[in-house]
């Protein structure tokens, strides 16, 4: 037993000795940065898109929308995320439910072709803005439309923006949103005013 403890402890000190001259040590990688400064490639935001929070917010829906057959506009959609941006849609599934969590370049593969297929329309109809500090969340009440003609939105629901204020300009950190379905009717709090 004590040859057990001396021996335990010898290959403890052995093992310090060896660490102190680094020969046992690798150093840990670098953890993966989403800060603005370390992207300098990063697309520029036009100005005006990132002024304010109503400008933001009609950027995005602006740069998503357009008819069948037309492209959108990716490096303007990516300038108004902060790098690593994510969005993230909530699938309802019977009694549960789940999300899918997108980096920007998976939504662009994702909705590109849809988008572009069909035409795709969405504008907000009533926001809910809170702000803390430099943390912006905007419950944005949307509707989607295939043509600007079509009386009806084929969906609504809410859009979930967290947005970075940063001196002068926003940006979106992420976008959370769940669509209107029979069983979930958007509350009247979150749609306009009856006109």
């Amino acid at each position: 037993m004590r040859f057990a403890i001396r021996f335990v402890r010898r290959l403890a000190f052995a093992a310090c000795v060896v660490s102190s001259f680094g020969f046992a040590q690798t150093p840990a990688p670098a953890a993966p940065t989403t800060a603005i400064a370390s992207h300098p490639e990063w697309p520029k935001a036009k100005p005006a898109d990132v002024d304010s929070v109503d400008h933001i917010l009609a950027a995005i829906y602006d740069v998503i929308s357009g008819p069948a057959h037309q492209a959108r506009d990716w490096e303007r959609f990516k300038s108004l995320f902060v790098p690593g941006g994510r969005l993230i849609p909530v699938r309802a599934t019977g009694t549960s439910s789940d999300v899918t969590e997108l980096s920007i370049e998976d939504y662009v593969a994702r909705a590109s072709k849809t988008m572009e297929a069909s035409g795709f329309f969405e504008h907000s109809t009533h926001n809910v803005v809170e702000q803390f500090g430099d943390i912006v969340h905007v419950f944005s009440t949307y509707e989607s439309r295939h043509t600007l003609a079509d009386a009806q939105p084929f969906a609504r629901g809410i859009n979930s923006f967290q947005l970075l204020k940063d001196g002068n300009r926003y940006w979106i950190v992420t976008i959370y949103w769940e669509a209107e379905r029979p069983d979930l009717q958007i509350p009247p709090k979150y749609l306009p005013a009856p006109k």
